[in-house]
């Protein structure tokens, strides 16, 4: 598994175009992959949120953890933070991460640790609200 460091996470909105009602929806995260291969970010969303963290019972997409995907060269990049800095499924899940772009993109995939601190404000738009965490 190759991880790498990345700098202070993305921050902003993303918008998607949901297939049936051509409605516009946004997402908290923006990924590069949003403007340089728009019709592969919401597919890729769906892929990733297959990966739960097991200790929340939440995706990683709805929990906001996954702060960038891009596309470079003959590779994917996923920049993605965890919900705490010793999550003791981090390892397991950054691998599942990683394993989940690989399939989906059909290219070597590696994974950079984001700085920035995760709080429950980036999860997505209700998700937590059952638990009342957000």
């Amino acid at each position: 598994m190759h991880l790498h460091r990345a700098g202070p996470g993305i921050h902003g909105e993303a918008k998607r175009m949901n297939d049936t009602t051509n409605q516009e929806q946004k997402y908290k995260a923006t990924w590069k992959l949003d403007s340089t291969h728009p019709e592969r970010s919401e597919p890729m969303r769906e892929a990733l949120r297959e990966v739960i963290d097991p200790e929340i019972g939440l995706n990683i997409i709805d929990l906001g953890l996954v702060r960038d995907v891009e596309l470079v060269d003959d590779h994917a990049q996923v920049t993605m933070i965890l919900t705490t800095p010793f999550c003791p499924y981090g390892p397991a899940m950054l691998e599942s991460t990683r394993k989940k772009a690989e399939e989906y993109f059909e290219q070597p995939t590696t994974i950079e640790m984001g700085m920035q601190n995760w709080d429950f404000s980036m999860m997505e738009e209700g998700t937590g609200g059952d638990w009342g965490l957000y």
